[in-house]
């Protein structure tokens, strides 16, 4: 049983839910590790992230959280860092890596916003060519880890969020695949887990978690390992699909 849940976000940045309600959550589901992990302060997209002047606030009251329900559950203060992201994380427990945007001609493109805007920044910024737009966020994932310092791996091919049911590429594609196995092979050697991420899932983007298990099996092969993340934004959705046993085998 998986008794930890390190990716959670709140009302401090994108969440429905404040941290008090996401570790009730937890202990009602009988997690002994929750981990807080809300967005980092981007300067150039503030909408979704936790607010530059709240940092203080967020890591005050998950502090007071920690003594509060310190017989019921370990709470951790973390947060996940964009890899455009430059807040300091020294006084953090730990730090998600992550990369949601890709930036070219001076503008940020989010990878996880729409398949449209994916298409369309495809067309505008690489000659119609998605498969350079896919190249450049994965060159981006594979400097992840040492841009932001990274302990974990955050949802490692974020860009296949759309691939159900508005598939922009080719997972098959050898250009798909190349890019995402050297982004693999750049980060193994950090000896850092890769997230087992179940967000797409509980948002209804996907029926399948991240990393797509093809390259889950390569990571594993080739001694990467890996933590089990809800990527929560509600207090329901705190640990979703733990009990999943297609996840045992990697864990």
């Amino acid at each position: 049983m998986i008794t930890q849940d390190l990716h959670i976000h709140t009302v401090f940045s994108d969440g429905k839910n404040t941290p008090e309600e996401m570790v009730l959550s937890a202990i009602k589901k009988g997690l002994k590790v929750i981990g807080f992990s809300d967005h980092s302060y981007t300067c150039f997209d503030e909408e979704y992230c936790i607010k530059k002047d709240s940092i203080d606030e967020y890591i005050c009251e998950i502090e007071n959280l920690k003594v509060k329900y310190r017989d019921k559950i370990k709470i951790l203060c973390g947060i996940e860092q964009d890899y455009y992201s430059d807040i300091p994380t020294h006084n953090l427990d730990y730090v998600i890596g992550s990369v949601h945007y890709v930036k070219k001609d001076g503008e940020y493109i989010p990878v996880d916003n729409t398949a449209a805007h994916l298409s369309d920044a495809a067309k505008k910024h690489f000659g119609g060519d998605v498969y350079a737009l896919v190249e450049e966020y994965y060159c981006l994932v594979g400097n992840v880890a040492e841009r932001t310092n990274a302990d974990v791996i955050g949802h490692f091919d974020l860009i296949t969020k759309f691939s159900e049911k508005e598939a922009l590429f080719d997972k098959n594609h050898p250009r798909y695949i190349s890019a995402w196995k050297e982004a693999v092979d750049k980060l193994l050697p950090f000896n850092i887990p890769f997230e087992i991420n179940t967000g797409a899932i509980s948002r209804g983007y996907k029926t399948t978690a991240y990393p797509d298990e093809d390259i889950i099996r390569y990571i594993k092969e080739n001694g990467g390992k890996f933590i089990l993340s809800s990527d929560s934004h509600s207090a329901d959705t705190v640990a979703f699909d733990f009990q999943n046993p297609s996840y045992e085998a990697f864990l």
